[in-house]
């Protein structure tokens, strides 16, 4: 093979990097409150684009580990044409795939997406938080790409925040520093810095600040409850949307103050750097690496008394939550089965010694709600128990909460559309999202029963062709459309119905089987059939 010359390698890179611009757009100017900044004004698609925008100073040096502080003005122009950095995290799931400039502790930026034209003013907004378990993710994903989203008619939002030991650590020394006397919820107060900020500032992109819906999926859908039970986010958001997740026992729920403090502590006595001077010292890769090294997933939400005063369910069970409509739901299948048999076959009799092993003295109550007389229906049932544990009934009680105290409409989907097959067949889904290589030797994995963790995102967000690992359909377009149509209405009115589309009814406090929208290639309004299991679950949680 021809070497190449130095000269024909420059010009070829400067092709390839001139082929990766966008050759449709042309510079656009906002005046937003810390000064002017500069987008893309794509005229192939009519919407612009302005990434990586800083709503907050870096959380890096004395600011690590404090609240968000109001990011510095600047002089001149500040051009934000590409994502901004993601929070310091290790690549975790396959379906992150990041567009953004790196890791790095300095991450508090967001990304806006507009049609908004000249004249245009009062477009709904949409702020989404990205999922990960608040230990990985970023707001420049392309499944939470904001363009078909915008192109409905709504200015999008994403952001980043903080992660990890970086956006969750709470400790004895930084409650005493804290003028609220609390630690630790630093990526939900990020959160709360990114719904002030729009607040400020997305007129200047045709927003109405009056009509904000915060929605995310897994940590981001937590997040959106958190948000929701929070005093701080009082009057920021009009609208709410959860995928899968609510900070619920047992899913991310919040402990006390002391007890996030001592968890700290003791890590960070472990980790021979006992104090917050000696920790602050360190450099981001330090912090990084000593928190990886502990396999540890995470830190977790604190009662702070400033972010938040009570669990969620003393919120909403007052009245004290955010008084507004709420669209929710779950997958089908939000994790395998085997995730509850423990490798154990899908055999009747194994499947009643799981239970008896799980609920020694409420067994033959789930053995009830669960049918498990074949194995097909054991594999169907070990798949409902171990969703309905993981995340499927927070998600219901979230529900449960708002509905009962609330009279705002509360809208229940639950999400079953398959997932295609994979376009490389080297690869594998993963057990909750994302893909991993696949296996030569293993056995054939079970066809699935329903849909996975995660996997309805890029539907909602209209993203399928920004996908690639899956060989998308005519059908899954179809259910992308009708998903993406729903959210939309739902941002713009508080109500996801129109447009011919199935009707789907909210949930009124005192329905025994509240209507449930099955999100699928024909999708229907069903009563729900099994929250018997979920008021079952209620109340083993309630024991503990």
């Amino acid at each position: 093979m021809k070497k190449l010359s130095a000269p024909a390698i420059f010009c070829l890179c400067c092709c390839l990097s001139a082929a990766a611009q966008n050759n449709d757009a042309f510079p656009v100017q906002a005046t937003i409150g810390s000064g002017v900044i500069e987008g893309n004004y794509d005229t192939k698609t009519g919407i612009q684009t302005y990434l990586g925008v800083p709503f907050a100073k870096p959380p890096v040096g004395d600011l690590r580990w404090k609240a968000p502080q109001a990011p510095d003005p600047w002089k001149g122009v500040k051009e934000t044409k590409k994502f901004g950095p993601r929070a310091m995290q290790k690549l975790i799931w396959g379906d992150m795939n990041s567009r953004s400039a790196g890791v790095s502790e300095d991450c508090l930026y967001l990304n806006v997406w507009t049609p908004a034209t000249r004249k245009t003013s009062g477009l709904p907004v949409l702020l989404y938080f990205y999922g990960g378990g608040f230990v990985a993710g970023d707001g420049s994903e392309p499944r939470y790409d904001g363009e078909s989203m915008a192109k409905k008619g709504i200015v999008v939002v994403t952001c980043n925040y903080r992660l990890n030991i970086f956006g969750f650590f709470a400790h004895p020394e930084l409650s005493a520093e804290a003028p609220y006397k609390g630690s630790g919820n630093y990526g939900l107060l990020d959160q709360v810095a990114a719904l002030q900020w729009v607040r400020q500032n997305i007129a200047v992109f045709g927003g109405d600040p009056a009509k904000v819906t915060i929605a995310g999926e897994s940590a981001g859908s937590i997040s959106v409850s958190y948000q929701m039970a929070s005093p701080l986010a009082k009057g920021l958001f009009a609208g709410a949307i959860g995928e899968s997740g609510a900070g619920i026992k047992p899913t991310l729920a919040p402990v006390p103050m002391a007890e996030a403090e001592k968890t700290g502590a003791d890590f960070a006595k472990n980790a021979g750097f006992p104090t917050i001077r000696q920790l602050r010292a360190l450099p981001a890769r330090d912090i990084y690496e000593i928190y990886n090294e502990s396999n540890r997933f995470g830190f977790p939400v604190a009662i702070d008394g400033y972010f938040l005063t009570k669990t969620l369910s003393e919120v909403f069970a007052a009245r004290e939550q955010a008084q507004v409509p709420l669209l929710l739901g779950w997958n089908s299948a939000e994790i395998p089965g085997m995730a509850f048999m423990q490798g154990q076959p899908y055999l009747p009799e194994k499947f009643r010694e799981r239970v008896k092993a799980e609920y020694p003295a409420d067994f033959q109550q789930v053995l009830d709600l669960y049918p498990h007389t074949s194995e097909k229906e054991v594999e169907l049932s070990a798949t409902a128990l171990a969703s309905d544990r993981f995340i499927a009934y927070s998600t219901w009680k979230w529900f449960d909460l708002h509905r009962k105290n609330s009279t705002q409409p509360v809208y229940r989907y639950l999400y079953s559309k398959l997932r295609p097959a994979l376009v490389d067949q080297n690869l594998a889904p993963g057990l909750a999202g994302g893909t991993a290589p696949r296996d030569p030797n293993a056995p054939k994995p079970p066809e699935p029963v329903g849909a996975p963790h995660a996997c309805e995102i890029e539907y909602c967000m209209g993203n399928l062709h920004r996908i690639k690992e899956y060989a998308w359909t005519p059908d899954d377009y179809k259910v992308s459309e009708m998903m993406l149509g729903y959210f939309a209405r739902f941002i713009k009115t508080g109500n996801p119905n129109g447009d011919g589309q199935p009707e789907w009814k909210a949930a009124a406090a005192g329905d025994a089987n509240p209507p449930v929208m099955i999100l699928d290639v024909e999708s229907r309004l069903e009563n729900a059939k099994n929250d018997a299991r979920y008021e079952f679950l209620d109340k083993q949680y309630l024991k503990k």
